[in-house]
């Protein structure tokens, strides 16, 4: 049976040695032109805030949702997603940037399950306005020693079921190197 071609970007699964899943806050410039989705990777600039992040950037962490002071309607609003081009100065972003947390993220080709221990790059920064979720998955065709996360294991989801045809789920962590808190240089 063919596994259901559904990017939801990366969601936190557990964590490497047990420790609490949290987010840490982050800014986001007021008007921002860029849509950041649920679930959808993130890096820091050298501003002190966050944008998206795309293939073979160094990645932060995974964006878990916003609050901002609603530019049309001036009440205080909580999002699932940021909306491209916020007018809001105090915009703030929830971040999973723990890189020992354990993502599950969907691959966008095959033979998945051969490749626990290699490197992907991620794929994708579009997303639903309507869930706020992310459609960012792994790039199977940069299978390397060097990409964004390395695979530590294949999703134990039911609907998971042929790990060796496309879009099969897989477990992963950022690779050393690839995460800000991992780098030993400033960004």
């Amino acid at each position: 049976m063919a596994n259901k071609d559904a990017a939801f970007g990366f969601r936190p699964a557990r964590h490497l040695t047990g420790g609490l899943i949290r987010t840490n806050e982050y800014a986001i410039a007021n008007n921002y032109g860029t849509a950041i989705y649920h679930g959808q990777a993130v890096k820091a600039v050298a501003a002190g805030g966050i944008e998206s992040c795309a293939a073979g950037e160094v990645v932060l962490g995974i964006f878990a949702g916003c609050f901002f002071t609603d530019p049309t309607t001036s009440k205080p609003t909580f999002s699932n997603y940021y909306p491209a081009s916020t007018a809001a100065a105090d915009i703030v972003a929830y971040v999973y940037d723990d890189p020992r947390i354990v993502f599950e993220v969907q691959h966008d080709g095959t033979g998945t399950a051969a490749m626990n221990f290699s490197g992907f790059d991620l794929v994708g920064t579009g997303g639903s306005t309507l869930s706020g979720r992310s459609t960012q998955e792994l790039d199977t065709s940069t299978s390397t020693t060097s990409g964004q996360f390395k695979q530590v294991g294949i999703s134990k989801d039911p609907n998971n079921s042929d790990t060796s045809a496309a879009n099969a789920n897989a477990y992963v962590v950022p690779n050393v190197g690839e995460h800000t808190w991992l780098l030993t240089t400033a960004i």
